[in-house]
């Protein structure tokens, strides 16, 4: 018996002392896999990433514990020979998964402190919008847009308004420029008289001779312009601006010869506003309209075909029209003759016999009206016909051919005279 104890006594014993072998083999195994992890995570201190590379942040519900977990290789919190003891590790009381610190504990800060602030603006501008989209909804703002609107379509309109007016005003202030140089002109031609406190207007001639002579001056100038301008070979929108200048000319001085032959129509006739020699080729008040043709088509080449024949059509209606106003001027004046030279004027019949002779002078103006109207016609047909380059050379032409006249007068008032007599010699 006493063998017997003693032999079970050392095999409990032996039982005892294997069973305490073994859980103390166990807990170093567990530490020593323990060291290796904390050792294995340590080195993730310095990871193979760059370090500007920030982990990821867990997002909410996530525990650090998991965290910890997907740091571990192959995604486990425990090394293999723990998994493989699990039922051990099962037995001993430890806490169900260890807790592994971050890499960084402040970087990991940084970024849940970045995440919180990015979560407040996120939130802060959703408020922010949602708080503008209330007051957009709201009536007063509404109401508020609306009026200024209202008030921007109601400038626009005040401005295009504005705008026209101006526009409006500008063309009315030429039209009056326009009418004021010939209200002008006829107001000094038909004042006659003295009135009290001023001094006598001068004669209608006296003004229009004037008026003449400023004319003459300013179209000479522009056609220096224009003679320079052909020298330099301009383009033909420029020199199209000189041409339409020279038009418009020569149509201001046919309002000045209308405002002279309705105020004294002998005047215009005479011809003494002009030089002497182009007093010799004066025509009712002014060119020749067939004579100006005749000018040009020794200046302006070449011509097409189709120019040469608008310029002869053009040509025999000016001559066939001058044929006309020739008949009936003639006519007309030698009525106002027949009236003048009726023999046995009584004297109570005197003024009514003067009256028809008024009559067939205002027929005279009409005439040079008319003589007037033609030699604008012509120069517009003229511009028509010829191309920009050749209308200007045709201004050039005229223009020369007059001035060369007026020329002409001066040198035959100035040239040297011979005393005819030994009579008259001192």
């Amino acid at each position: 018996m006493m063998a017997a104890s003693s032999t079970m006594s050392k095999e409990s014993a032996a039982s005892y002392d294997m069973a305490e072998f073994d859980q103390s083999a166990i807990f170093l195994y567990l530490e020593d896999g323990h060291d290796q992890e904390q050792q294995r995570q340590t080195l993730n201190i310095f990871p193979s990433q760059p370090m500007h590379v920030a982990e990821p942040i867990p997002a909410k519900g996530v525990s650090m514990g998991m965290v910890a977990a997907s740091m571990l290789p192959n995604g486990n919190s425990s090394s293999p020979k723990r998994q493989e003891q699990g039922g051990q590790q099962r037995s001993v009381a430890a806490p169900a998964g260890p807790v592994v610190p971050l890499p960084n504990n402040n970087l990991a800060k940084d970024n849940r402190n970045s995440l919180t602030k990015k979560e407040e603006n996120s939130g802060g501008k959703g408020a922010a919008s949602g708080g503008a989209q209330e007051r957009l909804k709201d009536p007063k703002t509404l109401r508020r847009l609306a009026q200024n609107r209202e008030a921007a379509r109601k400038s626009r309109l005040r401005k295009k308004a504005y705008i026209q007016q101006l526009e409006t005003s500008r063309i009315r202030l030429s039209q009056l420029e326009q009418q004021v140089q010939v209200a002008r002109v006829q107001g000094v031609f038909l004042g006659t008289g003295d009135q009290p406190g001023f001094p006598s207007a001068p004669s209608p001639a006296a003004v229009f001779d004037v008026e003449y002579g400023r004319w003459v001056e300013e179209h000479s100038n522009l056609m220096f312009q224009l003679r320079a301008a052909l020298s330099e070979h301009l383009a033909d929108e420029q020199l199209q601006s000189f041409v339409n200048g020279g038009m418009a000319q020569h149509e201001e001085l046919l309002h000045l010869k209308g405002a002279m032959a309705r105020a004294d129509v002998f005047h215009l006739l005479s011809g003494v506003w002009v030089s002497p020699a182009e007093r010799c080729f004066l025509w009712l008040g002014g060119f020749r309209p067939s004579e100006v043709i005749k000018v040009m088509l020794k200046h302006v080449e070449p011509l097409s075909e189709g120019q040469i024949l608008g310029i002869y059509q053009l040509q025999q209606s000016v001559q066939e029209r001058e044929e006309a106003l020739n008949h009936s001027m003639e006519a007309t004046q030698q009525n106002i003759s027949d009236i003048v030279a009726a023999p046995d004027v009584a004297p109570a019949t005197f003024m009514g016999h003067m009256s028809l002779a008024m009559n067939k002078v205002a027929a005279m103006e009409s005439f040079v009206m008319q003589a007037d109207g033609l030699r604008q016609q012509t120069l517009h047909k003229l511009h028509h016909i010829l191309t920009t380059r050749q209308a200007a050379r045709c201004l050039l032409a005229i223009t020369d051919y007059f001035h060369r006249l007026r020329a002409l007068s001066t040198l035959w008032v100035a040239r040297p005279r011979q005393d005819d007599g030994p009579g008259l010699q001192s």
